[in-house]
């Protein structure tokens, strides 16, 4: 069973106080996509898509759709004022260069070193790894948001990922429904707590190693 939309709210809404003004951001689909509702105007933030546009706003009202205008999931969206427009090879070039301030993406699997792992379970059809092998690799810095664990209660932070891996050692945080984290010098800190969330829930939920933010020491059940 899938979080609740509140629940998927609330990660975007953390998601969102990292970003700093004047930003270039680029979002993925899933939760990513949720956080400009969380983003202050006035800002300077400009969301980025690899189809090809510079200036993302929210989805337009029912019936307002641009069939012209779309994330790179395809989905409608708005644009803000100072946007631009582009082609593919320009949008990635834009990424490759290191360009991309921040990117937020959804993910399968994160080794507690930093390694992401969403771009295909195996035996499963994707239609292909997308951008997010060259956002990993080259965004300043890289947030995941998704759940804590799948949803038959296995850990989705691990010691090492057991699916195919999309860019290694390039995550910087994770935000899940029960904790922040930080990625630092190949290691997994615990800087906040989630909801409802106890110590012992986090670390038991947990199969990568945790430490603590503040004492550098490893946190155990």
């Amino acid at each position: 069973m899938g979080m609740g939309r509140h629940i998927r709210e609330e990660i975007a809404k953390r998601a969102a106080k990292e970003i700093q003004p004047g930003s270039i951001v680029n979002l993925g689909i899933g939760i990513p996509s949720l956080v400009p509702a969380y983003l202050e105007n006035g800002q300077g933030i400009m969301i980025q898509a690899e189809n090809g546009v510079l200036g993302m706003g929210p989805p337009p009202p029912h019936g307002m759709e641009d069939e012209h205008l779309c994330n790179a999931a395809g989905y409608p969206v708005t644009a803000v004022k100072g946007a631009s427009y582009f082609d593919t090879a320009t949008a990635f070039g834009m990424i490759r260069r290191g360009r991309i301030d921040v990117t937020i993406l959804g993910s399968l699997q994160v080794s507690g070193t930093g390694d992401l792992a969403n771009w295909i379970v195996p035996g499963k059809k994707v239609p292909g790894m997308g951008g997010a092998m060259e956002l990993a690799q080259k965004a300043k810095k890289v947030i995941v948001v998704m759940s804590h664990t799948t949803s038959k209660g296995e850990p989705k932070i691990v010691s090492r990922c057991t699916i195919p891996v999309t860019a290694s050692s390039c995550v910087n945080m994770v935000i899940t429904e029960m904790a922040v984290f930080k990625i630092e010098d190949q290691r997994l800190f615990l800087i906040e707590k989630m909801g409802d969330s106890t110590l012992n829930e986090i670390v038991t939920a947990t199969e990568a190693p945790v430490y603590q933010w503040e004492s550098k020491e490893r946190l155990t059940p």
